[in-house]
């Protein structure tokens, strides 16, 4: 029997499990009221409880609705995961239209960018902005770097089939628990106590309760987006750097490391293929940057631990970014390009997939100058590493590449420099955030929404994106089917 890509079963299935993550981001977000109400910004509270209720509502009627509808399969996780990043940056843009009375583009810009981490803005001005929609940014930003979907499911969802399939939909595979729910349960135990420990040090070395919980919020989520407009080099002071560096590596950090380090008694951090890698590439772009450049030392080493762990916090503005070698640029380009371990809050590439293709290419070299019929095998962190691995890994960074190239194309053709704009646009598909300061409100419309677009594929590992289309390609043209038998996912 012929079967149909996709069917109206299939969307009340969607429907079912992300009206529970609708609830949750009703609840959720109406925690900025709290700061509304200490700082007397009242006249913002309806701007949270108006979208924050329309959520909730229209969640408890999906979950209840639908509810016989829980037959989840992996092709429903990645449709779940899409919609749920794309409600709640709606949800965020609707209480900043209401709440600023802005262009509600610029609002979704503004969302999308603190929800999947990637930190620019394009706010001239973001220290005159109401302290609650500040902190709204920022606990979006540490809400969105362990994961919209894996935090709801850890809360809301029991333990199963259903929850393995959401976890794996938001591009994670590593188990610290052999059970999902447990070990979604255990990141977020790890997530809150190292966000513990970074308000701590901040208010340990004289910064205000606000600006050390918004700072450890943007730090360990390697978010970036800050309460200042000189972002962290406001502070001027190196060991709020230290600290925020500390917090940045953590959250590029799998928290699967985190979880062992405790059993290891800090052992497996350093036997972490992952960990050592980007160690070196901070070593070693630091090494370059510090002879070609004649900037501060605290500073570069800053805006190269940010670029890696695609944090895009800065002491350095955008403007004098731009005014770096150009090797240097190209260097903190490629560190963006990377990004950190997977399993941790980091974009990018992930480490594992550049280790995993660089691997498979010293495996073919080697083939073809060993004698006939030697079979060799290759290993990562003393995992073998099968030729499946190897293909998805080089797939999955050829599409990154196509869609980067499509965002600079489109930046281009708006008349901005192909370097800066080649910059900007790998910052933004990275989920990074700095920039060289041609990323602004004044853009065009369609240049916006492609860079927002580019934002969320970037952090969704674009794969579930690429579903979203395949199904409403179905539903536009029913009469594409499957063959006989059964669908692929």
């Amino acid at each position: 029997m012929k079967r149909k890509y996709i069917t109206k079963a299939d969307l009340f299935v969607v429907l079912h499990y992300i009206g529970y993550i609708m609830q949750g981001l009703g609840v959720v977000l109406l925690a900025p009221i709290l700061i509304a109400l200490i700082y007397g910004e009242y006249i913002n509270i309806s701007a949270f409880l108006i979208p924050c209720f329309t959520s909730f509502v229209l969640g408890t009627i999906f979950s209840k609705k639908f509810s016989k509808y829980d037959k989840l399969r992996l092709k429903h996780g990645m449709l779940i995961s899409s919609f749920a990043w794309l409600w709640a940056s709606l949800m965020g843009a609707a209480i900043m239209a209401i709440s600023l009375d802005i262009h509600f583009i610029d609002a979704l810009f503004e969302n999308m960018s603190a929800w999947t981490g990637s930190g620019m803005t394009f706010f001239v001005n973001v220290e005159i902005l109401p302290k609650s929609i500040l902190f709204l940014r920022s606990l979006e930003q540490w809400i969105g770097g362990l994961g919209i979907v894996i935090i709801f499911i850890g809360i809301l969802i029991r333990s199963g089939t259903a929850a393995s399939r959401l976890y794996k939909s938001e591009a994670r595979e590593e188990k610290i628990k052999p059970n999902i729910a447990n070990t979604l349960r255990k990141a977020l135990e790890i997530y809150l106590i190292y966000t513990a420990i970074g308000v701590a040090l901040f208010i340990l070395v004289g910064l205000p309760i606000f600006d050390s919980v918004n700072l450890t919020f943007t730090s360990i989520s390697t978010g970036g987006m800050s309460i200042k407009n000189a972002n962290i080099g406001f502070y001027q002071n190196s060991l709020v750097y230290i600290i925020s560096m500390f917090l940045m590596i953590v959250g590029a950090t799998s928290f699967t490391i985190h979880y062992r380090i405790v059993k290891t008694k800090g052992k497996s951090v350093l036997k972490d293929v992952q960990f050592q890698f980007m160690i070196i590439l901070i070593l070693i772009a630091s090494a370059i940057i510090f002879i070609t450049n004649t900037g501060v030392p605290i500073e570069e080493l800053y805006t190269i631990i940010s670029a890696v762990t695609t944090t895009g916090a800065n002491v350095i503005p955008p403007q004098e970014l731009a005014t770096w070698k150009g090797s240097s640029l190209i260097i903190i380009m490629v560190l963006m390009l990377i990004g950190g371990s997977s399993g941790s809050t980091v974009g990018g590439l992930k480490l594992i997939r550049v280790i995993t293709v660089l691997k498979g290419m010293n495996l073919t070299v080697t083939n073809l100058v060993s004698p006939e019929g030697r079979v060799l095998n290759t290993r990562i962190g003393g995992k073998k590493i099968n030729e499946r691995e190897i293909k998805e890994a080089s797939a999955y960074i050829v599409l990154f590449i196509l869609f980067l190239i499509f965002g600079w194309i489109v930046m281009t053709l708006y008349g901005y420099d192909p370097f800066t704009a080649l910059f900007d646009v790998i910052s933004l598909q990275s989920n990074n955030g700095l920039s060289t300061g041609i990323v602004w409100g004044g853009l065009p419309i369609p240049a916006k929404l492609t860079l927002i677009f580019l934002m969320w594929i970037g952090r969704l590992e674009i794969i579930p994106i690429l579903v979203v289309f395949r199904t409403f390609g179905a539903f536009a043209n029913p009469k594409r089917i499957y063959k006989k038998g059964k669908a692929p996912m």
